[in-house]
């Protein structure tokens, strides 16, 4: 076996970085059911980042379903790791545990997922939403609505900036 060498390469494996909303495609093409909404907004990353990136508050109305979210805890080197209480307009509550990086956040308990990444492309900024409500005891989301709701939150994104 001949070692790899150059970029995007690790000793004998590729390697591959890709822009957080690449990754989420990715994360959602392995979980059934799941949505990928997408879509560019005229407004710099950095604003974008800002706004997704704050989970107890711009996050929240963004999410329409959302009623608030509350961080309790961050952990890893670099504090990325994160646990959240949830809570949703509808009544139902969730703890949330995942990841949070610039431009990049991957929550999930028991029955919910949500998923959101920003980066930039052009003047602008692509994003990406998904989540919804896992099946208990599958590696699959309930796909009613999913759809929907990644549009009002791009539609409420867009709005807010």
């Amino acid at each position: 076996m001949t070692e790899a060498t150059g970029p995007g390469t690790t000793g004998a494996w590729p390697t591959a970085d890709p822009d957080p909303v690449r990754r989420l495609r990715a994360l959602a093409a392995g979980i059934r059911g799941a949505q990928v909404t997408e879509g560019w907004v005229a407004a710099p990353y950095d604003r974008v980042q800002a706004l997704l990136g704050d989970l107890e508050g711009g996050f929240a109305l963004v999410v329409p379903d959302m009623r608030g979210l509350r961080v309790v805890r961050r952990h890893g080197e670099s504090g990325e790791g994160v646990e959240a209480l949830a809570r949703s307009r509808y009544g139902p509550r969730a703890r949330l545990r995942g990841v949070q990086r610039p431009g990049w956040c991957w929550l999930q308990s028991r029955f919910l997922l949500i998923g959101v990444a920003a980066a930039p492309e052009g003047e602008g900024t692509r994003v990406a939403f998904t989540g919804g409500v896992r099946v208990p005891g599958r590696a699959a989301l309930v796909p009613l609505g999913v759809r929907r709701e990644g549009r009002r939150s791009l539609r409420r994104l867009t709005d807010l900036l």
